[in-house]
């Protein structure tokens, strides 16, 4: 197994070499506006994946996906002399859909937002369910103990601890 900093290496390698070459050598009219985003190899250099994004609608992209497919052979062997390895590594491409995952957060984002809104709404409008103060205030309280003790309720009798009259 290789070591993980020099896979990483050849990774972020593979990827400026395949932009490279995608900008400068292919000329197939299919390519669109591509971008190469990441490239992650396998820890035995034997495969990578290349990530990349199109600017346009369905039909660029497998317009693009085609035209990628056809310079595979070209893209393989020049990553494979730069990186100068005993077996150039194969090459998978994968349409990266960084884009319409971004513009689904958004769109949830701007749910959860407008839903708050409703919430807040609905709040500023809602009223108790019972009373308006369902717990006693302490001046109701100090008068309850005072007309307790004046219908002779308070006893004598002092506590005892385990519950029974004192003797």
């Amino acid at each position: 197994m290789s070591d993980p900093a020099k896979v990483r290496r050849h990774a972020e390698r593979v990827r400026e070499l395949v932009a490279s070459v995608v900008r400068s050598q292919i000329k197939d009219p299919r390519l669109g506006m591509i971008t190469i985003t990441d490239a992650r190899i396998t820890a035995d250099l034997r495969d990578a994946t290349v990530f990349y994004t199109v600017l346009g609608d369905a039909v660029a992209q497998s317009d693009t996906a085609a035209a990628l497919e056809s310079a595979k052979g070209l893209l393989r062997s020049t990553v494979g002399k730069a990186l100068g390895l005993r077996h150039s590594p194969t090459l998978t491409f994968v349409l990266d859909d960084v884009q319409d995952q971004v513009k689904h957060i958004d769109d949830l984002l701007a749910a959860a937002r407008n839903a708050d809104a409703e919430v807040q709404r609905l709040a500023a409008q809602a009223e108790y369910a019972g009373e308006a103060q369902p717990y006693r205030v302490d001046d109701e309280t100090d008068e309850a103990d005072e007309t307790a003790e004046a219908a002779g309720e308070a006893s004598d009798v002092t506590d005892n601890p385990r519950g029974g009259e004192a003797r």
